[in-house]
């Protein structure tokens, strides 16, 4: 009964990691800065095109950040590039962030907290 119930645990734990990115990645195809900042960690870094990376950015700072950046570029979407991939409780998702003008490479790394998982980095090229 004990390993039943630390199986079931565990499959309950990878469904919540696996809702917390789809809907990360829901809130990118809809280019949604507001969907997509609500899923950041109190502590964020942040990499944006031709700016030195932002390290330990406040929840609040690293929303302000993205959502300027949604709106200056007007992104439309993002097309995954490849399944999300999990190493060590880290959830890494891939993609391309369209916008009118251009296309950006974005990575989004997503990290346990507690029984969740929350943005902990953004890199955007």
């Amino acid at each position: 009964m004990k390993k039943f119930l630390t199986i079931l645990g565990f499959l309950f734990s990878v469904a919540a990691f696996a809702q917390t990115s789809d809907a990360v990645v829901g809130a990118l195809k809809e280019g949604s800065a507001v969907k997509f900042t609500s899923y950041f960690s109190n502590d964020v870094d942040v990499k944006l095109p031709q700016q030195n990376e932002m390290k330990n950015l406040t929840k609040s700072n690293a929303a302000g950040l993205i959502q300027s950046f949604f709106e200056k570029n007007q992104v439309t979407g993002f097309e995954l590039i490849s399944p999300p991939r999990e190493l060590n409780g880290t959830t890494y998702v891939a993609g391309i962030l369209k916008s009118n003008a251009h296309e950006y490479s974005i990575t989004v790394m997503l990290k346990s907290t507690g029984n969740d998982m929350a943005v902990i980095t953004v890199r955007i090229s």
